[in-house]
């Protein structure tokens, strides 16, 4: 496939995922505004090989060495002419891609930091769906990407949504946004039956389709938290300023609350494909790649204040947002460690908020001068969790 001046040329980190489906997705029904040229995942050659064949993609990444072995034994998978790329440099060297304009990153957990810095150092513009890039490194992303000069769009829909709600309106006139939460699975659930709960369970989102570890943050209201860390990030925000409320249909995907005591809010059907157009094709506007809202259905739109003593996860956010330096990272990190464990069967779904807890309560808190210290207090408080959870009762 021939290269056009006139369509944007994207590299997807994290392609085999459920934000790269949606965004293969997307790209397919805009290909004369958009062009993939560069495509990662952590391990899945096979479906890697697919989608380098279907769109004809010549630089293809992979993060599992053992998994890009395999590859390598089996490239007569991938079209003739196709580079494989290793590691964490093999993600670097990709996003820093001379052919491309933007690089979308949708790795799940940490793994995509590094990445991000280096397509931002290498001035491409920056689609960023993986929020804990900005709860680890919010500091130094954001003044990476002042910096670069470059555009950064959040993928995420309820930052996509106050990107949207926010554009054309200055900073000192923004009171406060709200990101709306589902409730996940267990929303409606009595408080006494959570803790008996299966993996299963939580994996049942009323609304949206997800990969695991995010739908158990979605039922612990963790990922609401860690979106507040992230929008108090990108939008410059105080954490008093960044709130949610539980909205169960998922059509609106925030408010913003303006001085004079105005609101905007952003509404789509619950899909991924709304917010991975707009941050692909920003500042255009196409037709959507699948069907808008219809209001001659009737639509109704509820709003529920959040309980935090049934959401532990969200108040410990709040603390670690207030508490700033490393506390968001420790956060982050608890939080990711406790939801594989309960994954795995080996920790109850009401101990994910008791790790989160003692995680912060026993890690000394610092302001990090540079990205490695970050990096460090990340490793260090990853061991923590892990040991604190393997002393808990299963």
């Amino acid at each position: 496939m021939s290269t056009s001046p006139s369509r944007k040329r994207i590299v997807l980190l994290g392609a085999t995922g459920s934000i790269g489906e949606n965004t293969l997705r997307v790209i397919a029904a805009h290909r004369d505004r958009l062009e993939l040229v560069g495509i990662a995942a952590r391990a899945n050659h096979r479906r890697l090989a697919e989608i380098a064949r279907h769109f004809a993609v010549r630089h293809v990444g992979l993060f599992d060495n053992g998994a890009l072995a395999e590859a390598r034994a089996a490239t007569a998978a991938f079209p003739a002419d196709t580079r494989l790329y290793g590691g964490l440099n093999g993600l670097i060297e990709l996003a820093q891609l001379p052919e491309a304009d933007l690089v979308l990153v949708a790795v799940v957990g940490t793994a995509g930091l590094r990445p991000a810095l280096a397509a931002l150092a290498a001035h491409k513009h920056l689609a960023l769906a993986s929020k804990e890039i900005l709860v680890l490194a919010g500091k130094f992303v954001m003044a990476a990407a002042r910096a670069s000069g470059v555009r950064l769009v959040p993928v995420d829909s309820e930052h996509n949504a106050v990107f949207q709600c926010l554009e054309g309106h200055a900073h000192a006139v923004v009171r406060r946004i709200v990101l709306t939460a589902s409730g996940g699975a267990f929303r409606d659930l009595p408080a006494d039956a959570l803790a008996h709960v299966t993996p299963a369970d939580a994996l049942k989102h009323p609304n949206w389709s997800m990969g695991p570890k995010i739908t158990v943050d979605s039922a612990t209201l963790a990922n609401k938290g860690l979106e507040l860390m992230e929008a108090q990030w990108l939008f410059g925000l105080r954490p008093d300023q960044c709130q949610a409320v539980l909205h169960p249909q998922s059509i609106v995907h925030c408010l913003v609350e303006f001085a004079d005591g105005t609101m905007l809010a952003q509404l789509a059907p619950p899909s991924m494909t709304f917010p991975i157009q707009h941050a692909l094709l920003y500042p255009e506007r196409a037709s959507g790649t699948e069907a808008a809202l219809d209001l001659q259905k009737l639509i109704t739109l509820d709003f529920r204040p959040v309980d935090e003593t049934r959401y532990t996860c969200l108040r410990l956010a709040r603390v670690a947002m207030n508490a700033g330096g490393v506390a968001p990272a420790v956060y982050n990190a608890a939080n990711e460690v406790a939801v594989a464990a309960f994954l795995a069967g080996r920790l109850p779904f009401l101990a994910i908020p008791e790790v989160i807890d003692k995680s912060l309560q026993t890690t000394a808190n610092f302001e990090p001068a540079d990205l490695d210290a970050v990096l460090e207090a990340d490793t260090a408080a990853r061991r923590t969790a892990r040991s604190i959870a393997a002393h808990l009762p299963v």
